[in-house]
Protein backbone atom coordinates (compact mmCIF):
# COMPACT_ATOMS: atom_id res chain seq x y z
CA UNK A 1 0.00 0.00 0.00
CA UNK A 2 2.77 2.49 0.85
CA UNK A 3 4.31 2.60 -2.65
CA UNK A 4 0.83 2.75 -4.19
CA UNK A 5 0.21 6.11 -2.48
CA UNK A 6 3.20 7.76 -4.16
CA UNK A 7 1.87 10.11 -6.83
CA UNK A 8 -1.62 10.27 -5.32
CA UNK A 9 -3.02 13.61 -4.22
CA UNK A 10 -3.55 14.72 -0.65
CA UNK A 11 -6.29 17.35 -0.62
CA UNK A 12 -7.51 19.52 2.25
CA UNK A 13 -10.52 21.78 1.93
CA UNK A 14 -10.17 24.63 4.40
CA UNK A 15 -13.30 26.69 3.87
CA UNK A 16 -15.59 27.18 0.90
CA UNK A 17 -13.48 26.69 -2.21
CA UNK A 18 -10.08 27.23 -0.54
CA UNK A 19 -8.03 24.02 -0.98
CA UNK A 20 -4.50 22.81 -0.41
CA UNK A 21 -3.52 20.05 -2.84
CA UNK A 22 -0.25 18.21 -3.13
CA UNK A 23 1.34 15.09 -4.59
CA UNK A 24 2.42 12.46 -2.07
CA UNK A 25 6.12 11.88 -2.74
CA UNK A 26 7.28 9.87 0.29
CA UNK A 27 5.69 7.19 2.50
CA UNK A 28 6.68 4.64 5.14
CA UNK A 29 4.88 1.45 6.15
CA UNK A 30 4.48 0.08 9.67
CA UNK A 31 3.08 -3.20 11.00
CA UNK A 32 2.42 -4.45 14.52
CA UNK A 33 4.75 -7.35 13.75
CA UNK A 34 7.79 -5.06 14.00
CA UNK A 35 9.05 -3.01 16.94
CA UNK A 36 8.91 0.48 15.45
CA UNK A 37 5.12 0.34 15.02
CA UNK A 38 3.00 2.18 17.59
CA UNK A 39 0.83 -0.92 17.90
CA UNK A 40 3.70 -3.37 18.41
CA UNK A 41 3.00 -4.12 22.07
CA UNK A 42 -0.75 -3.58 22.43
CA UNK A 43 -3.70 -1.35 21.73
CA UNK A 44 -3.88 1.77 23.89
CA UNK A 45 -6.15 4.80 24.01
CA UNK A 46 -3.65 6.82 21.95
CA UNK A 47 -3.03 4.21 19.21
CA UNK A 48 -6.56 2.75 19.01
CA UNK A 49 -7.22 4.32 15.58
CA UNK A 50 -4.24 2.38 14.14
CA UNK A 51 -6.12 -0.84 14.93
CA UNK A 52 -9.25 0.53 13.27
CA UNK A 53 -10.94 0.19 9.93
CA UNK A 54 -8.58 0.19 6.93
CA UNK A 55 -8.92 3.36 4.89
CA UNK A 56 -9.14 5.67 7.89
CA UNK A 57 -6.69 8.24 9.22
CA UNK A 58 -4.47 7.63 12.23
CA UNK A 59 -3.07 10.88 13.62
CA UNK A 60 -0.54 11.00 16.44
CA UNK A 61 1.84 13.53 17.92
CA UNK A 62 5.53 12.91 17.43
CA UNK A 63 7.61 13.91 20.45
CA UNK A 64 4.49 15.69 21.73
CA UNK A 65 5.04 18.44 19.16
CA UNK A 66 4.19 17.56 15.54
CA UNK A 67 1.11 15.75 14.31
CA UNK A 68 1.78 12.90 11.88
CA UNK A 69 -0.68 11.71 9.23
CA UNK A 70 -1.10 7.97 8.63
CA UNK A 71 -3.53 5.81 6.71
CA UNK A 72 -4.69 2.61 8.40
CA UNK A 73 -4.17 -0.45 6.16
CA UNK A 74 -4.54 -4.25 6.27
CA UNK A 75 -7.42 -5.29 8.58
CA UNK A 76 -9.28 -4.23 11.72
CA UNK A 77 -7.76 -5.15 15.08
CA UNK A 78 -4.30 -5.35 13.48
CA UNK A 79 -2.02 -2.31 13.72
CA UNK A 80 -0.82 -1.49 10.24
CA UNK A 81 -0.46 1.85 8.56
CA UNK A 82 1.31 4.12 6.13
CA UNK A 83 2.90 7.36 7.27
CA UNK A 84 2.68 10.22 4.76
CA UNK A 85 6.23 11.56 5.09
CA UNK A 86 6.35 14.21 2.37
CA UNK A 87 4.11 16.01 -0.12
CA UNK A 88 4.97 18.29 -3.06
CA UNK A 89 2.65 21.31 -3.21
CA UNK A 90 2.73 22.98 -6.63
CA UNK A 91 3.62 26.69 -6.79
CA UNK A 92 4.98 26.60 -3.23
CA UNK A 93 8.46 26.10 -1.82
CA UNK A 94 9.36 22.50 -2.73
CA UNK A 95 10.50 21.87 0.88
CA UNK A 96 7.27 23.21 2.44
CA UNK A 97 5.89 19.73 3.28
CA UNK A 98 9.16 17.75 3.28
CA UNK A 99 8.63 15.81 6.49
CA UNK A 100 5.75 14.36 8.52
CA UNK A 101 5.36 17.39 10.81
CA UNK A 102 5.59 19.78 7.86
CA UNK A 103 2.88 17.83 6.00
CA UNK A 104 0.38 18.24 8.82
CA UNK A 105 1.39 21.87 9.36
CA UNK A 106 0.98 22.69 5.64
CA UNK A 107 -2.40 20.95 5.46
CA UNK A 108 -3.56 22.10 8.91
CA UNK A 109 -4.15 18.52 10.09
CA UNK A 110 -4.53 17.75 13.78
CA UNK A 111 -5.92 15.02 16.02
CA UNK A 112 -9.50 15.93 15.02
CA UNK A 113 -8.97 13.93 11.80
CA UNK A 114 -8.13 10.75 13.72
CA UNK A 115 -10.30 7.77 12.61
CA UNK A 116 -12.03 9.69 9.80
CA UNK A 117 -12.41 7.91 6.46
CA UNK A 118 -9.84 8.73 3.79
CA UNK A 119 -12.19 8.57 0.79
CA UNK A 120 -15.58 9.63 2.17
CA UNK A 121 -14.34 12.76 3.85
CA UNK A 122 -15.28 16.24 2.71
CA UNK A 123 -12.40 18.11 4.34
CA UNK A 124 -9.31 15.87 3.95
CA UNK A 125 -8.94 13.07 1.42
CA UNK A 126 -6.65 11.27 -1.00
CA UNK A 127 -7.40 11.04 -4.71
CA UNK A 128 -5.77 8.75 -7.30
CA UNK A 129 -2.70 9.75 -9.25
CA UNK A 130 -3.02 11.01 -12.81
CA UNK A 131 -0.78 8.38 -14.36
CA UNK A 132 0.87 5.08 -13.62
CA UNK A 133 4.29 5.17 -12.01
CA UNK A 134 6.92 2.73 -13.10
CA UNK A 135 9.05 0.86 -10.58
CA UNK A 136 12.10 2.82 -11.77
CA UNK A 137 10.37 6.05 -10.65
CA UNK A 138 10.40 4.89 -7.01
CA UNK A 139 13.24 4.45 -4.56
CA UNK A 140 12.77 1.87 -1.81
CA UNK A 141 14.96 2.18 1.26
CA UNK A 142 15.02 1.88 5.03
CA UNK A 143 12.80 4.05 7.20
CA UNK A 144 14.26 7.07 8.94
CA UNK A 145 13.86 8.63 12.36
CA UNK A 146 13.26 5.35 14.19
CA UNK A 147 15.36 3.46 16.71
CA UNK A 148 14.03 -0.10 16.23
CA UNK A 149 13.56 -2.27 13.13
CA UNK A 150 15.80 0.18 11.26
CA UNK A 151 16.87 -2.30 8.58
CA UNK A 152 13.41 -2.94 7.12
CA UNK A 153 13.08 -1.33 3.68
CA UNK A 154 9.56 0.03 4.04
CA UNK A 155 10.17 3.60 2.91
CA UNK A 156 9.42 4.71 -0.63
CA UNK A 157 9.89 8.01 -2.37
CA UNK A 158 9.52 9.52 -5.82
CA UNK A 159 12.94 9.51 -7.43
CA UNK A 160 12.72 12.90 -9.14
CA UNK A 161 11.36 14.81 -6.15
CA UNK A 162 13.32 17.33 -4.12
CA UNK A 163 10.39 17.48 -1.68
CA UNK A 164 11.25 14.25 0.15
CA UNK A 165 12.54 14.53 3.70
CA UNK A 166 15.85 12.79 2.99
CA UNK A 167 17.16 11.41 -0.28
CA UNK A 168 19.70 8.63 -0.58
CA UNK A 169 23.32 9.64 -1.08
CA UNK A 170 23.87 9.92 -4.82
CA UNK A 171 20.24 10.80 -5.63
CA UNK A 172 20.87 14.25 -7.05
CA UNK A 173 17.93 14.48 -9.39
CA UNK A 174 16.84 17.79 -10.91
CA UNK A 175 14.22 20.19 -9.61
CA UNK A 176 10.61 18.94 -9.72
CA UNK A 177 8.86 20.62 -12.66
Amino acid sequence: MAPDLIGCYLIKKNNGTDKVKGVIVETEAYSQEEESCHGYRKMTKSNKALFGKPGTFYIYKSYGIHHCLNIVTDKENFASGVLIRSVFISKKNERLASGPGLVTKSFNVDISFNSLEVLNNKSLWISPRDSTLKEKDLIQTTRIGISKAKNIKWRWYLKNSRSVSKRLIGDRTPKFE
